[in-house]
């Protein structure tokens, strides 16, 4: 029943389109700045031999480069003056978070209100500096590094102005990224930071789908494998849809209140807990680890497998490759444990019990306060086994699938398609806001018409 109304509902909203003259410059307005992020992946960072540098790329390929080129759509191979991307900012959000929920002072700062918010925004800014410096120049360094071990050189001029160039254009580009994030959330539609993101994941998909119909062409893929990925593809989409909306309604009771009427009558409300309440942060912080060490040695030249060490290092690396059922197990393992840690961290029950204590509502059945921390505590830790499970297997799957075919399916990995379900199911979701918003108000406008005429 419920889904009918929305239903009918979003085809009200729809009808309404035509005359939403805010929410379409709001739509134009995105779309303009997701043209102006795609236009700045292609500008190439002073001092950098773009022929030189796809091949240094190619070589490289395999290790956490392959994230943050994703993330960036492609401009970390291009090596532009946006290669890092939003991934320092994410970076540092994170960090800023976790610290605001072990630190006192920090989560002192965070019950502050807008005042605390608008303080740990301005940290988060400083963090992202300071990680866009430091992944900036260990970038410029191993570009020169890696160029000569190889024979090729990427960089023209090496050398001390050649870093720092790199770490301002690099620092200039994040910062300028961060600030077009946040210009879409409150100019445009959704958040743009998440929107940016997608764009870049979108931005690879149709060199992938290149890539496979070539393959399918020369017969390196047959139909029926090209098929079953699309049907695969098709399935994990409307899994995720399924499972990000999926949520467990605790029953609040409040206490009985007086109306208009005089009749006592008790509210209602229901504590909604997400199926997946950490989102996307265990995946991306899982596969980070695992390939953190594989990019480390191909960057150092360790490698090598001419002396012991390279050749125990090489055999180590090839057990953690894609594919391979150490990295699968290491990554489904990583994703849950990241899971639950991160549930605890953004979803305090002992807060959330005090919260509803002072504003007198109780879960039916259990006693307020340490009584309702420990039951809200049990049901997280219930419904946080199946979302652990579920990401692991929507992340584990295409790996599998990949080692099996031989298809590169890094583009269509779990965590970008949980990002881009996310962050469209997000956008439509706002943009159905604000059409339920314009409706509304034409009605109230309506009433307050006819109600003038009836004084009359």
């Amino acid at each position: 029943m419920a889904s009918r109304a929305d239903q009918v509902a979003a085809n009200l909203s729809l009808a309404k389109f035509g005359e939403a003259t805010e929410l379409r410059k709001r739509i134009w307005f995105t779309l303009g700045a997701l043209v102006v992020f795609r236009l700045l992946s292609f500008v190439p960072l002073p001092g950098v031999d773009p022929v030189v540098l796809a091949d240094l790329y190619d070589q490289t390929r395999g290790g956490v480069l392959d994230i943050f080129n994703t993330f960036s759509g492609g401009s970390l191979e291009r090596m532009s003056l946006i290669a890092l991307g939003v991934m320092p900012y994410i970076t540092a959000s994170i960090v800023v978070q976790l610290a605001a929920a072990l630190s006192p002072t920090l989560a002192a700062i965070k019950k502050d209100g807008e005042a605390g918010r608008k303080k740990l925004n301005q940290y988060t800014r400083y963090g992202t500096v300071g990680l866009t410096a430091i992944q900036g120049y260990f970038i410029a360094v191993g570009l020169e590094s890696f160029a000569s071990q190889s024979g090729l050189q990427a960089v023209v001029n090496p050398g001390m102005p050649f870093r720092v160039g790199a770490v301002i254009s690099l620092v200039g580009g994040t910062l300028f990224l961060m600030w077009l994030g946040e210009q879409i959330t409150s100019r445009g539609i959704g958040n743009g930071i998440s929107l940016i993101i997608m764009a870049g994941i979108v931005a690879q998909m149709p060199r992938f789908v290149g890539n496979l119909l070539e393959g399918s062409r020369t017969g390196n893929y047959g139909p029926v494998l090209i098929l079953g990925l699309l049907a695969m593809v098709i399935g994990l989409v409307l899994f995720i849809s399924f499972m990000e909306r999926a949520q467990r309604r605790v029953l609040i009771q409040y206490p009985k209140r007086a109306t208009q009427n005089g009749v006592m009558q008790a509210d209602r409300s229901h504590l909604p807990l997400k199926v997946n309440t950490a989102g996307v942060i265990p995946p991306i912080f899982a596969s980070s680890l695992l390939l953190m060490p594989l990019t480390v040695t191909q960057f150092a030249g360790e490698t090598n497998t001419d002396s012991t060490a390279g050749g125990f290092m090489q055999q180590v690396l090839q057990y953690l490759a894609h594919g391979q059922p150490l990295y699968m197990a290491l990554y489904a393992a990583g994703i849950i444990f990241f899971c639950f840690f991160y549930t605890a961290v953004v979803f305090n029950p002992e807060e959330t019990a005090d919260n509803l204590k002072k504003n007198g509502g109780f879960i039916p059945g259990i006693r307020p306060g340490k009584n309702t921390a420990d039951y809200l505590d049990y049901v997280l830790t219930r419904i946080t086994v199946v979302g652990a499970a579920y990401l692991a297997f929507v992340c584990v799957l295409p790996e599998y699938v990949m080692a099996q075919t031989s298809l590169p399916l890094f583009f269509l990995g779990g965590t970008s398609l949980l990002i881009i379900v996310n962050v469209t199911v997000d956008t439509i979701t706002q943009i159905q806001s604000h059409l339920l918003a314009l409706q509304y108000g034409d009605l109230l406008k309506k009433a307050k018409l006819k109600g003038g005429r009836r004084r009359r």
